[in-house]
């Protein structure tokens, strides 16, 4: 063959070759264009959404919490279905927490029998807290056996070799399609030996460590938590025959429960000074459940008619120290009218798998953090002045947090759903905001109280507000639901305002300037200078202690950084929340030794020089600061009556 015959017939060849390969990649990107790619596969049938009708028959429940060392709770119900499938639910949303915060994953060895057989369950494949079982048709009753595995330490958790806080949400299962005011429980509990116990549920009967709870619905037996320990001590703080009160208080050794008699004055004049707030109540009896312990982790939980507090152990002996949380029993007592009996209306939901919604939280929490902070004072736990030094301190904390320069406060309400759904950093915290519909909230309500008694000339008060909004319905405990509709209302038939706008622009509008009219139209001013507050200085050595309005950071026992105020002094130099502070001008660094170099600078043009950790490095930063340690503080100032000493006085 010639070569130029060869040629031809290649050349003719790779030209037919080619046409095939684009024939057939055309054909290919037509197929792909035209098929309809993957789908979606079919969800499983959603679950029972709840009915306002009776579940017939009542579900028996036996918690076995006897075996406090490994943290194991043991649990059997026996529920009635008259053989038919049923869905059962394991608590999620948890009132006061505000959050789907039960924890599914501590959920173990769970066994389910009908006469006698095994029967199997099967998880929803989307929502983990429902449970799908197939009843045998001739059963009436299922037999449910599993665990509740607490954390083995107890900071994390809340059992110890001492003490055990039951809720009773970790340890039910709870059939789908009813109202939890519609499902009746017959609770009990074995406890171990020698142990006491406290809990708002009424006792049927008990038989050495076994107690039997009277019947009541779900709804009222999650909302009634029980501590029980080794070392307990009840104190009446009820006002009156009619207005039963206790405090519950469990210790991790008996020395921790002795208390004073002014001490023990404070508390029963919380109970007092609430009543003549309110003027009325919601339950038949409140136990404020109290733990003190430096074993076990603190806690601060409301219940309709309890409340689930822990503290540090030395709460009563060494009284001097606790003025900081001093205000966590009034809280939570106040919740009882707030949050518990009148509740925002997205926050009520008819069973406990059922998300909540929380656009009021700044009324639930932030109401009761500004009233808990009130009764703190008039009740006498608190003096006047440790009162307005706790306001003073709460103001600079937000004037050295920027964050609100780009997130409102109605968004922090979003918070507690964040944190349980993502794990959020908090790394900048004053810069991220976090809960602020707590603090921030004590605020813009003592801005409402003292415009209410500057429009008024005195007559009125939020007070006032309190009575009307709280105080209906006198001895009931029925919970009713309010809108923000509700809450402009009422506040408009004690003093007519554009209260409306006035939460519009405290709240739910992005705004830089911290809500300090509270203190001007009170009658004072922040202010800042080198007085330490004397309470701080018998605070607990082992807190944080905070540099925030100076250098802006706070350092924790062990000379970690808690926190790095966003473009505070030291952010701008570098400082990271990850270091640690090892030196301060050559010297260890210890808090007084980090006060003294602050005061120490306002008399020199030296720069404070700090030796920082950041793993396995070392960093040296210098801060040329000069404006002394600048303690926050409420001063008198003008001819502007003092509202606020009069908000913090005892009840008329």
């Amino acid at each position: 063959m010639r070569g130029f015959e060869f040629d031809c017939i290649f050349r003719r060849g790779v030209a037919g070759f080619a046409a095939l390969f684009f024939a057939l990649t055309l054909g290919v990107s037509a197929y792909a264009q035209n098929s309809p790619g993957p789908q979606p596969m079919a969800q499983p049938a959603a679950i029972l959404a709840p009915v306002d009708t009776p579940f017939p028959g009542t579900i028996s429940l036996l918690v076995d919490v006897t075996d406090v060392h490994r943290r194991v709770l043991k649990v059997h119900e026996t529920i009635p279905v008259k053989g038919r499938d049923i869905t059962l639910l394991y608590p999620e949303w948890l009132p006061g927490t505000h959050s789907p915060s039960n924890p599914i994953s501590a959920l173990a060895d769970l066994v389910i029998t009908a006469n006698g057989k095994r029967v199997p369950w099967v998880r929803d494949r989307v929502n983990m807290y429902a449970f799908h079982v197939d009843a045998p048709k001739d059963a009436t009753s299922l037999d449910i056996d599993f665990q509740f595995l607490a954390p083995l330490d107890p900071k994390r958790g809340r059992i110890s070799a001492t003490f055990a806080d039951v809720t009773w949400n970790s340890v039910l299962l709870y059939p789908a399609g009813y109202f939890s005011r519609d499902i009746k429980f017959g609770a009990a509990l074995r406890l171990p030996e020698g142990w006491k116990f406290a809990c708002a549920l009424d006792v049927k009967g008990q038989s050495e460590n076994l107690v039997q709870f009277k019947d009541t619905t779900l709804n009222t037996l999650i909302d009634s938590p029980l501590y029980a320990g080794a070392h307990f001590k009840r104190f009446d703080l009820s006002t009156g025959p009619d207005n039963p009160v206790y405090l519950d208080v469990f210790a991790d050794k008996p020395g921790d429960l002795e208390v004073t008699p002014e001490e023990l004055q404070y508390h029963k004049n919380l109970a007092i000074e609430a009543q003549k707030l309110f003027r009325s109540h919601h339950y038949d009896h409140y136990d404020s459940l109290f733990s003190v312990s430096d074993i076990v982790s603190g806690k601060g939980l409301e219940h309709h008619q309890s409340s689930e507090d822990g503290s540090r152990a030395n709460y009563f002996t060494d009284w001097g120290a606790g003025v900081a949380g001093r205000a966590l029993l009034p809280h939570e007592y106040t919740h009882s009218w707030n949050g518990k009996f009148r509740r925002p209306a997205d926050l009520w939901t008819p069973n406990f798998n059922v998300p909540m919604g929380n656009d009021l939280l700044w009324v639930y929490e932030g109401l009761t953090d500004y009233y808990g902070n009130l009764l703190t004072a008039r009740s006498g736990m608190r003096t006047p002045e440790q009162a307005r030094d706790v306001f003073a301190q709460i103001a600079a904390g937000f004037e050295s947090s920027p964050g609100r320069t780009w997130r409102s406060l109605e968004d922090t309400t979003r918070q507690p759903i964040m944190s349980s759904h993502f794990t959020v950093s908090d790394t900048w915290r004053s810069w991220q905001r976090s809960f602020d519909y707590y603090s921030e909230s004590d605020l813009i309500w003592l801005d409402a109280d003292t415009k209410i008694r500057e429009l008024s000339g005195g007559q009125k008060s939020l007070d006032d507000f309190a009575r009307l909004f709280f105080g209906i319905n006198d001895g009931s405990y029925v919970t009713v639901t309010y809108t923000f509709d509700d809450l402009v209302k009422a506040l408009n038939t004690v003093q007519p305002y554009d209260w409306a706008g006035f939460f519009r622009t405290r709240v739910y509008e992005v705004a830089a300037n911290v809500p300090e009219n509270g203190f001007t139209q009170g009658g004072y001013r922040l202010v800042y200078n080198d007085s330490e507050l004397d309470w701080m200085k018998k605070g607990d050595s082992t807190r944080t202690t905070s540099f925030a309005t100076s250098l802006g950071f706070s350092v924790k026992a062990d000379g970690g950084l808690d926190d790095v105020s966003w473009d505070g002094v030291a952010y701008k130099a570098g400082v990271t929340p990850d270091m640690q502070l090892q030196a301060v001008n050559d010297q260890k660094y210890t808090p007084a030794g980090l006060r003294g170099t602050i005061l120490a600078a306002e008399k020199n043009q030296e720069p404070i020089k700090l030796l920082l950790k950041r793993g396995d490095e070392f960093v040296t930063v210098s801060l040329d600061y000069h404006g002394g340690m600048r303690y926050p503080h409420l001063e008198r100032v003008g001819t502007t009556p003092d509202r606020l000493d009069d908000i913090l006085a005892p009840g008329k």
